[in-house]
C-alpha cells in the first residue's frame, strides 16, 4: 500500500511562523490537497525551514520538503506526483512508495527490487528489470528530477562503507542514464552508514539500512508550468 507522510507534525512549527490555516484541514487532505494548504509565498518559507531540520537526519525527505512550493501551484504539482508515485508502486516490484508533500521517496533494501551482491555494486539480474521498469516511469514524467542516494549498514569501516555506497549510488543513475533519461535530472549522493532507518544491532536491521533512497521532486520547469496553469 502507498504510504503518505502528512505534515501534521509540523503544525507547531507552521504556527510559531505565524501561518495560521487548520490543523484538521492539513490532517484530512489528500495527497493533491496537501501542497495547496500552504499558501505559495509561506510554503518556501516553510520548505526550507522544516527541509533543513528534516534533512539532518534524513536527506531525502529533507530534499524533498525543502522544495515546497504551495499554494495551489503545490496542488497541481501534487497531483502529477499522486499519479506518478501510483504507477511505480504498481509496476515496479519490491519499491517501498512514500508521498511526501509534493514529492515521493522510494526505497529499496537488499530483499526488494535493486539488489546488490555482497560488496559488490554491479547492476544485473532482477535489479536491471526493476530500474528498467523505473526508467519508462521517469520517461512519462519528464518534469520531475530525481535524487539517488546510497546508504549502508554498519559493519565495516566508515571509510569503505562510505566508498560502497558511493558506488551503488553512482551504479544506479548511471543505468537509468544509459536507459535514455537525462542526466541532468539526476543528484547523486552517498552516506555510509550515516542514516540508518534500523538498528544496526540485529541482522534485520542491517539488511533494511543496506539500502538505495530515490527522492522525486518538481523539475524547475514543472514548478513554471504549476505557476502559470493556476495564475500563481
Amino acid at each position: 500500500m502507498l504510504k503518505d507522510i502528512k505534515y501534521t507534525k509540523y503544525i507547531s512549527m507552521l504556527l510559531v511562523m505565524g501561518l495560521v490555516f487548520g490543523c484538521n484541514a492539513v490532517k484530512n487532505a489528500n495527497n493533491k490537497q496537501k501542497g495547496a494548504v500552504i499558501g505559495s509565498a509561506g510554503g518556501a518559507v516553510i520548505g526550507g525551514v522544516v527541509g533543513n531540520n528534516v534533512g539532518k537526519g534524513n536527506t531525502v525527505l529533507g530534499a524533498i520538503i525543502g522544495g515546497v512550493v504551495g499554494g495551489v501551484a503545490g496542488g497541481y504539482i501534487g497531483d502529477r506526483m499522486d499519479r506518478q508515485a501510483e504507477e511505480i508502486e504498481n509496476q515496479v516490484p519490491g519499491a517501498e512508495v512514500t508521498r511526501v508533500g509534493e514529492g515521493i521517496n522510494v526505497t529499496f533494501d537488499e530483499n526488494s527490487g535493486v539488489y546488490f551482491e555482497l560488496n559488490k555494486s554491479e547492476i544485473k539480474g532482477p535489479a536491471a528489470v526493476t530500474l528498467d521498469r523505473l526508467a519508462k516511469i521517469f520517461k512519462e514524467y519528464p518534469k520531475s528530477d530525481i535524487l539517488i542516494e546510497g546508504h549502508t549498514d554498519s559493519s565495516g569501516s566508515n571509510e569503505y562503507n562510505m566508498s560502497l555506497s558511493k558506488r551503488r549510488a553512482q551504479a544506479v543513475s548511471d543505468y537509468l542514464i544509459a536507459q535514455g533519461i537525462d542526466a541532468s535530472r539526476f543528484t547523486t549522493k552517498w552516506y555510509g552508514e550515516e542514516q540508518p532507518r534500523f538498528d544496526n544491532e540485529t541482522p534485520e536491521g542491517r539488511s533494511k539500512n543496506r539500502r538505495v533512497e530515490l527522492g522525486i521532486v518538481a523539475s524547475e520547469a514543472l514548478k513554471e508550468e504549476a505557476r502559470r496553469e493556476t495564475q500563481e
